[in-house]
């Protein structure tokens, strides 16, 4: 019997793929878990959108920032006079008399500066400016996460689904050899026609199995390809070694991980970190904004246009601004209250969080504990449904044991192998759960 063990492992999952009108190749090579996890973190769409992101929160924060450079002005203006404004000048006796002044042509350009050297705008977007930025990184990186997961969760779905078929298949070369044996005896007068029509009922049972399964395999297939990113008139082949997939579906349950490193926990610190620089800045609400400023304009003025420009009345300054809001209705104070709330229900929702991680590591290692003991019982079990199998097949041909017989230890069989690949699936999935619940899967 452990002869028989170690000869299915050997054989579980060997050149296992996939072309998309035919049957399964297996003599086809295909992508690793691996290759298919990097391809999917290198073209799939959300990783480009959230690089984007990225991208858009560092120039958000240089946006920012860059007031706190000085501030270069130009302003231009031109104005010609069709009528020339009046002024009313007294003469010799006192009498004011209506008077043209001005010219018809004049310009102006004005070099404005300005420097902001108190601001609480600008201290919140410097203070909070490397919090903003691993916020947009660590939201990537979650995104990252679920992407593995993902696609590792359609790998083992699609490679099993294929394996399924495979299995079917070997189930159907054997009921049609069945089925042949069964008709050759009933024509020979041996048994009757109940054994052959058996026989031919379980291999019906079986093709239309083998449909179900072969048409699940093309929907996982796409599936997996859009958390891929590949088009959908590419088809990927998968390959898995099966070895390699029994020992990985082992995992250390005396680790309990650590929760800071899941990225859920992460994001909710960087949050508290931005919301603390948000209540420092309705604090600074209370301090004056102070802002120097200066302008140089040179003024030109003439009747005639293209002498406009030949002289120049220039005028400059210099100036300093200081602005104090001095009452606004108790607005501030409430501002202040607003954020310190924010504060403390954050210190909830990171409780809330905490107990939630507990209880989902609580669940995750008991679907796993729970799916690996049903795995071995499983493996167990198709170890014992071959060789049970196989002697009632010997029986049989010895005219020893029924037809009956040999067909309800041939689904049996059957079962016991899909069960197993079912079974392997989903301690493989557990897996990845219990992983991410302890923080094992991270992209810091």
């Amino acid at each position: 019997m452990k002869r028989v063990a170690v000869i299915l492992f050997l054989s579980f999952f060997l050149n296992a793929s996939l072309i998309a009108q035919n049957p399964i190749d297996t003599n086809s090579g295909g992508l690793t878990l691996e290759a298919c996890i990097s391809q999917a973190l290198r073209n799939q769409p959300s990783i480009k959108q959230f690089a984007i992101d990225e991208t858009i929160a560092d120039q958000e924060i240089k946006e920012r920032l860059a007031d706190w450079f000085p501030q270069l002005g130009l302003t231009y203006n031109y104005q010609h006079n069709l009528q020339l404004p009046t002024a009313f000048f007294p003469d010799a006796n006192g009498v004011k008399r209506p008077v043209t002044t001005g010219v018809k042509n004049s310009s102006n350009i004005q070099f404005s500066l300005s420097q902001n050297i108190f601001n609480r705008d600008l201290l919140l977007a410097n203070r909070s400016a490397g919090s903003y930025r691993q916020q947009a990184r660590q939201l990537s990186s979650s995104n990252k996460i679920d992407i593995v997961v993902a696609v590792s969760k359609a790998y083992y779905d699609l490679l099993l689904t294929q394996k399924q078929v495979a299995v079917l298949d070997e189930n159907i070369v054997r009921l049609e050899k069945s089925v042949q044996d069964a008709f050759n005896k009933y024509e020979g007068g041996i048994v009757d026609k109940i054994d052959y029509k058996r026989a031919q009922i379980a291999l019906n049972s079986t093709r239309a199995d083998r449909k179900r399964a072969f048409d699940a395999i093309v929907a996982k297939r796409v599936y997996l390809q859009e958390l891929m990113g590949v088009g959908g008139d590419t088809t990927i082949l998968v390959n898995y070694d099966s070895l390699k997939m029994e020992r990985e579906a082992f995992y250390d349950t005396t680790q309990t991980g650590d929760f800071s490193q899941r990225i859920e926990w992460q994001l909710l610190q960087t949050r508290q970190r931005l919301l603390e620089d948000n209540l420092r800045y309705n604090k600074w609400s209370f301090l004056p904004s102070v802002g120097g400023f200066g302008s140089y304009n040179p003024t030109f003025q003439n009747d005639k246009f293209v002498n406009l420009y030949n002289t120049a009345y220039p005028t400059s300054f210099l100036g300093f601004q200081m602005t104090l809001p001095i009452f606004q209705g108790g607005k501030r104070i409430r501002s202040i209250r607003i954020a310190e709330l924010q504060l403390s229900r954050l210190e909830e929702d990171k409780k809330a969080l905490s107990n939630n991680f507990t209880t989902q590591y609580a669940e995750a290692l008991s679907g796993y504990k729970g799916g690996l003991a049903n795995l071995i019982s499983l493996r167990d079990n198709l170890a014992l449904a071959e060789d049970v199998y196989n002697t009632l097949r010997i029986q049989y041909n010895a005219g020893i044991k029924t037809y009956l017989e040999v067909i309800i230890s041939e689904t049996e069989f059957r079962s016991a192998q899909i069960n197993y690949l079912n079974a392997l699936y989903q301690v493989l999935s557990n897996k990845l759960d219990l992983q991410r619940a302890t923080g094992s899967i991270s992209f810091n």
